[in-house]
């Protein structure tokens, strides 16, 4: 009889399935699982291959089959797609995944640590706090425009609102109007102080590790950016360039090419989007300072700005970037400006 070799598992909330193959692929079982019976019912497999969706929970399961043994493979979803026949249903997923894992130029996500995954979680928790503040200065900015009052853009000038309510605004506001107004301040007082702890908390961080310390030597890449790299990037090995790094990233160029002509358009925008978000936002700061004083002469980005507009110039900033992190990752070394290196 033949052993089993792969198992592809689609996971969910309380009811799993699996879908176990030999080494030619020839479907052995397929079976639904109960999530209380998930980790029985592995303890009687073979070690061997189990392959899920890199999805919610698959770090949690990845980290439980590795502890019994298995070698586990997390695959990208939209890698999966591709095998699934006609219909969906959880068995037809197994399947997919069972036998997506076992194509030999197959891609897989790294499994990622307790640690890394709370690590990770401040980002997340910042950029939900952030959301709702916008949220808020833009509900208060219009409400106020109902009677008449146009606040200047930005969080510091919202704020100020809260004294002029005191004086002639307030007596132009109805008093219901008045005391919401009030009530989404004070909301909008703690989430900055919210987001200053985290802040705080960040460049802590920052502080002790060293591979962040390294990052923050590039121009354009902050303690936020450098301490999220180290969270959320997968390991620097997993990629073997610096162009696939970035294009995990979501930096590199769409790709139309046929017929041996090269077509390429916008950035794909796939992959990690807070750390794209992130790289952005900080060559856009590089590239406005360089616009403002000058670039260094004869140097990449004053011959970009001189020919391309600048948001152009701010993405492929961060392309470049995001290049120069991963060698830093690899080499270990902190980042030389290029004139500096080549004395």
């Amino acid at each position: 009889m033949s052993e089993v070799t792969t198992i592809g598992l689609d996971i969910a909330k309380n009811v799993f399935h699996a879908h176990g193959a030999d080494a030619r692929g020839a479907a052995l079982f397929s079976r639904k699982i109960s999530r209380s019976k998930l980790l029985e019912f592995f303890a009687q497999q073979p070690r061997c291959t189990v392959a899920l969706e890199a999805c919610g929970g698959a770090h949690h399961w990845g980290r439980e089959l590795t502890h019994l043994g298995f070698d586990v493979k997390l695959i990208p979803p939209a890698y999966v797609k591709p095998f699934v026949k006609r219909h969906k249903n959880d068995a037809v997923d197994a399947e997919a995944i069972c036998e997506a894992a076992q194509r030999p130029n197959m891609r897989f996500v790294a499994i990622k640590s307790e640690e890394q995954q709370a690590s990770g979680l401040v980002f997340r928790t910042r950029d939900l706090l952030v959301r709702q503040r916008t949220q808020l200065i833009n509900a208060i900015r219009g409400h106020l425009t109902e009677y008449g009052w146009v606040a200047p853009k930005g969080p510091s000038h919202v704020l100020m609102l809260g004294d002029l309510l005191e004086d002639e605004m307030g007596s132009s506001i109805p008093d219901a109007a008045r005391t919401m107004i009030r009530t989404m301040l004070g909301l909008l007082k703690e989430l900055n102080d919210r987001i200053g702890d985290l802040d705080k908390e960040i460049a802590r961080r920052a502080r002790e590790d060293a591979t962040a310390r390294r990052l923050m030597t590039i121009p354009g890449v902050g303690p936020i950016t450098a301490t999220a790299i180290a969270a959320l990037a997968p390991p620097a090995e997993t990629f073997a360039k610096g162009r696939d790094f970035a294009a995990w990233l979501g930096l590199a160029p769409r790709q139309a090419s046929t017929g041996g002509k090269q077509k390429l358009g916008s950035i794909t925008k796939m992959g990690e989007r807070t750390l794209r978000r992130l790289l952005i936002i900080g060559s856009s700061a590089v590239v406005l300072q360089a616009s403002k004083r000058g670039a260094p002469s004869g140097s990449w980005l004053e011959q970009m700005l001189a020919r391309k507009p600048r948001m152009l110039v701010s993405v492929a900033l961060a392309n470049k970037t995001a290049r120069i992190i991963w060698a830093l990752l690899m080499s270990k070394e902190d980042y030389r400006a290029p004139v500096a290196a080549a004395a």
